[in-house]
């Protein structure tokens, strides 16, 4: 934990990136994250304050697996359940608690672990004049740390909500919050929902 919340600077012309947060990752679902309900409260609060800001990313699977590239086809061979071929259309829709946010938020498809896999939001990002993305969602040592490295290396700051993250490994999500702390200072910030709501007042 930090030793003073004064360390986090002021929030402005951010948006909400909020990871994955899709029902084939809730209980019951092929790929289920155990956190998802106890962070979902607090994702859904933020959302609530800044809805016409907040990006939902949903990872969207092939139809088969010989539709992405590479290494991807062989994960897809192990996870044919989760091709589009086999898997309901609802596993890859948003959770209901968040869909309703739909609009004024927006969603980006993605292919790939990276919210910036769809080159579009980038771009996105630009045109908005946007500095800083506050990251919440799934999972902290998948498609959160590849957003949040994608995120960095186009010059962006990121504040993570470290509150609002869910993961299936618990040695996973501590790895990765000690590696924010201690290597991406300057680039990356980690703060609570509760100072979240502080810093950011737009």
């Amino acid at each position: 934990m930090r030793d003073s919340r004064s360390e986090i600077a002021e929030i402005r012309n951010a948006v909400h990136l909020c990871i994955d947060m899709q029902n084939i990752f809730a209980p019951g679902g092929l790929w289920a994250t155990p956190w998802m309900e106890r962070v979902l409260p607090t994702i859904a609060s933020i959302v609530s304050r800044h809805p016409a800001r907040t990006i939902f990313t949903r990872f969207v699977t092939p139809q088969d697996p010989e539709d992405r590239p590479g290494q991807w086809q062989g994960y897809f061979h192990r996870w044919r359940q989760a091709t589009r071929r086999h898997l309901p259309p609802s596993g890859l829709e948003l959770v209901p608690a968040l869909a309703g946010f739909v609009p004024p938020a927006a969603i980006i498809d993605k292919p790939a672990y990276s919210a910036f896999s769809n080159p579009g939001l980038g771009s996105l990002l630009i045109e908005k004049n946007v500095g800083t993305v506050v990251i919440t969602g799934a999972e902290t040592d998948v498609c959160v740390l590849s957003t949040v490295l994608s995120a960095v290396d186009l010059g962006f700051r990121i504040v993570i909500v470290e509150d609002a993250l869910c993961s299936s490994s618990d040695v996973g999500h501590d790895a990765l919050m000690t590696m924010y702390r201690t290597r991406f200072h300057g680039q990356v910030d980690l703060a609570t929902a509760e100072e979240l709501t502080e810093f950011w007042r737009e």
